[in-house]
């Protein structure tokens, strides 16, 4: 066995190399690893199913934008009870465990989508296909930042983040087969039954994957963590402007993924071959700029790199929905540094969010900040949604910018972590 495998997290800062973030995890966290990026990337593909066949699920169901917009805020806000919850059994039975309960409830309930007879068993079904969407997260990041050193733990866990984007590029590879050719009203109900997928993902995670040692500290069975702790003295602040940055980061992101699919199709007129090809652009910035931020959170701060990604989004976004009909080559252009911003800006979450709180309520905190910022976010797509019956999608996908103007505002509230072990 090699050195590297057994190498304690402690002096993981002395490996270098362009891989050193990789190879100096000791070999349980390089399993750790893979199962986390496994489930952010399944995660990713069974909630892109929705947008991707929205426009084929709203005419089956003859819904509104504002009632089709409302499909993704369900999941959002389910989400934010799904993270708090999955935040404190993350503190109370462990990081894998509840990874892996997590991923098999998202799993389950996307492919119950597929079975929906209406619109009101759709919609339970994706409330409830929130309750694994929103800990998944919270548990897969933690999970890895427990095993990364100081030194490289901005970039190790924005690799996990990258997972987000394997998982877009897949659904849209998918989504675009079945489109074409599956038939008719069946072609949305298979994208949602291929949502079956994760299961393979928990015999791994049942079989190889285990806690770091440094996350022992959690309490011993018996004793509790409440919720309340993370608003008691010496946290209340740090809590109120982190939920307030997730607010603001989520709420342009999910307008861009949940609306940009309809929004080529129905007012640039693309095919769906089409739309699934500027998307694949977009997601390729994406994929780069998760992995690009991780390295710039590192080397910046938590806080400047976020700063700097939230000025970009907003901008490019603003630029993206005013290019001049017919101008489709420029959207071609755009769509790469538009997936690369919106995507960096959440390389450094997953250690901002782990510093930012100690061991015992790592969880709770993490959980509970990220997914309430998800619920409050969630309501920019349903916004947008009910705006564009009067000025259209590309007038109202402004609005996501916004988001990006509250994260801003957010950091004033926050230190600064990189460097910060992680007791």
């Amino acid at each position: 066995m090699s050195t590297l495998n057994t190498r304690p997290a402690e002096t993981q800062d002395e490996v270098s190399g362009p891989f050193a973030w990789f190879r100096g995890l000791p070999r349980q966290g390089r399993k750790a690893f893979f199962g986390a990026f496994g489930g952010y990337a399944l995660d990713s593909y069974d909630f892109q199913v929705l947008p991707l066949g929205l426009v084929a699920i709203a005419a089956y169901f003859h819904l509104s934008k504002g009632q089709a917009g409302l499909l993704t805020t369900v999941t959002l806000v389910v989400s934010a009870l799904g993270g708090i919850l999955a935040g404190v059994l993350i503190d109370k039975i462990g990081r894998s465990r509840t990874l892996m309960l997590t991923v098999a409830t998202y799993a389950t309930f996307t492919v119950l989508c597929g079975f929906a007879v209406n619109y009101p068993m759709l919609l339970a079904c994706r409330a409830l296909q929130g309750l694994g969407f929103g800990g998944e997260w919270a548990a897969g990041a933690i999970l890895v930042a427990e095993y990364a050193s100081t030194r490289y733990r901005g970039r190790t866990v924005a690799f996990v983040q990258g997972a987000w984007a394997a998982g877009w590029g897949l659904a849209v590879i998918v989504a675009t087969t079945v489109l074409d050719h599956v038939h008719g009203d069946l072609a949305w109900r298979v994208l949602f039954w291929t949502g079956a997928l994760p299961g393979l993902l928990l015999l791994y995670l049942r079989r190889s994957v285990n806690d770091a040692p440094r996350a022992n500290s959690r309490p011993e069975k018996g004793e509790s963590t409440p919720v309340t702790a993370v608003f008691g003295r010496g946290l209340l602040r740090t809590t109120l402007f982190a939920s307030l940055l997730a607010t603001g980061v989520q709420g342009g992101y999910y307008t861009i993924a949940t609306w940009l699919p309809t929004y080529l199709k129905t007012e640039r007129h693309l095919t769906v071959v089409g739309t699934g090809s500027y998307l694949f652009l977009l997601i390729t910035g994406a994929f780069l700029g998760y992995l690009t931020g991780g390295y710039l959170t590192d080397w910046l701060g938590r806080r400047k790199a976020i700063a700097l990604f939230a000025v970009l989004s907003g901008g490019i976004l603003f630029a993206y929905t005013h290019i001049p009909a017919g101008a489709n080559q420029l959207l071609l252009v755009l769509g790469f540094p538009l997936g690369f911003c919106a995507s960096a800006i959440f390389s450094g979450f997953g250690s901002f969010l782990a510093e930012l709180y100690p061991t015992e309520v790592r969880g709770t905190g993490q959980g509970l900040t990220y997914n309430v910022g998800r619920a409050v976010g969630a309501f920019f797509p349903t916004a947008v949604g009910f705006q564009a019956g009067g000025n259209g999608l590309g007038g109202a996908l402004v609005y996501g910018a916004v988001g990006y103007v509250i994260a801003l505002v957010a950091l004033l509230g926050l230190p600064e972590t990189r460097g910060r072990a992680l007791d």
